[in-house]
């Protein structure tokens, strides 16, 4: 396996076929598991073996098999699967860090991670130090030597800035800190956060991993001794862990991830060539266009620019909620990564909670729209955008 490529790993690694030979996954769905004696269960839960399990929050053949895919795909040893991606993100902060303990994280991030690094972590004692993740001077003030570590996302929810990770890592690493990345707008077909320097890698399965608006799951991938010593720990004793039926459908959508995110990443930079400098747009953000602040870094971390583009249309709030309501293809939710083109407003959905000078030093704007690009025609939705944009 060690030999094959990224596209072939994420069809076949970590396979477990029964005594039936069965060529597509086993869903095995259940919550407990029978021992041939008393004995046998006392030795289990005092240490299992590899493909021996306790209990579905603990662990289960199928998420199993999701986990050794998924790590196989990033090039992390272990990984530990969990109910949402928010579960990952709380789980991989939580595990890791006590009262006293100091973290550096990006500003800009997506409201349920602004959460608990802002509101959260400072009831337990944590302190959090917030910097602009773009500014490397920042990073290096801020990064002490008794930060424990350092918190962003390789690019940003929903202003699409791109952090460089590997000077990031190397500045964190110098002071012994753990660098841990949410990296779901690189995904893990384009993103590279290991290689990069990335201790821990965090991602919602239920954008591109699924991929098809079906259902929740979440995954930290690292070294082993961290997951298993730190994470799982943490994370089956407080029950967020992901089901055996949510894990099979990961495992099918892991078969066509790497299809799905690179025609949807070619016609997210279609659309974006296409749009940027349109008469009724504020300012579109893409990474992989020459325009984007960090183009340089973008273009060297990430094979492509991603499934997503960044849209600030005129007339505010009012000119926003015009162009939505115009369009007949992009669907109006809140998700990401989806088959389905989805157009958001996080000034009224995602980001809503934060002030208004909040979102204002984010980049968060009252006409800023994050547009998730899907599988459909690039002509079709560059004719719907066109005509929505009219309206405004």
């Amino acid at each position: 396996m060690t030999d094959w490529s990224p596209r072939t790993r994420a069809v076949h690694a970590g396979t477990r076929r029964s005594q039936y030979g069965e060529v597509s996954e086993a869903l095995f769905m259940t919550q407990g598991f029978v021992y041939e004696s008393a004995e046998a269960a006392e030795a289990r839960f005092i240490e299992s073996g590899p493909d021996e399990f306790i209990y579905a929050r603990y662990g289960n053949p199928t998420v199993a098999t999701f986990e050794e895919r998924m790590a196989a795909l990033e090039g992390a040893e272990d990984a530990f699967a969990t109910a949402s991606g928010m579960a990952a993100v709380n789980g991989a902060l939580c595990s890791s860090l006590k009262a006293g303990d100091h973290v550096v994280s990006a500003r800009a991030l997506f409201g349920s991670c602004l959460y608990i690094l802002e509101d959260i972590l400072p009831r337990w004692g944590v302190e959090v130090t917030f910097v602009d993740g773009t500014d490397l001077a920042a990073w290096e003030s801020a990064i002490r030597d008794d930060t424990k570590l350092v918190f962003l996302e390789t690019v940003a929810n929903p202003t699409l800035e791109v952090v460089d990770l590997a000077a990031v890592s190397a500045l964190a690493h110098a002071k012994g800190a753990l660098v841990m990345v949410d990296n779901v707008f690189a995904t893990p077909v384009f993103g590279h956060a290991i290689r990069d320097g990335a201790d821990v890698v965090i991602y919602s399965a239920t954008k591109h991993i699924d991929g098809q608006g079906r259902a929740l799951g979440g995954i930290i991938l690292g070294k082993q001794q961290f997951i298993r010593k730190t994470v799982e720990p943490y994370l089956k004793h407080t029950g967020g862990a992901l089901s055996p039926f949510n894990a099979w459908l990961m495992l099918k959508g892991l078969e066509t991830v790497h299809l799905r995110c690179t025609q949807q990443a070619q016609t997210a930079l279609a659309l974006a060539t296409a749009l940027e400098g349109h008469e009724q747009l504020a300012k579109l953000a893409y990474p992989h266009l020459p325009s984007h602040p960090q183009y340089e870094v973008a273009t060297r971390q990430m094979d492509t620019g991603g499934t997503v583009i960044a849209l600030e249309v005129k007339g505010g709030k009012e000119g926003a909620f015009r162009f939505l309501n115009a369009l007949t293809i992009p669907v109006i939710s809140n998700n990401l990564g989806d088959a389905k083109s989805i157009m958001t407003h996080p000034a009224t959905t995602t980001h809503q909670r934060l002030s208004e000078a909040q979102r204002d030093a984010l980049g968060i704007s009252d006409g800023l729209l994050r547009f998730s690009v899907g599988l459909e025609d690039e002509r079709d939705l560059l004719a719907d955008i066109r005509s929505a944009l009219e309206v405004i």
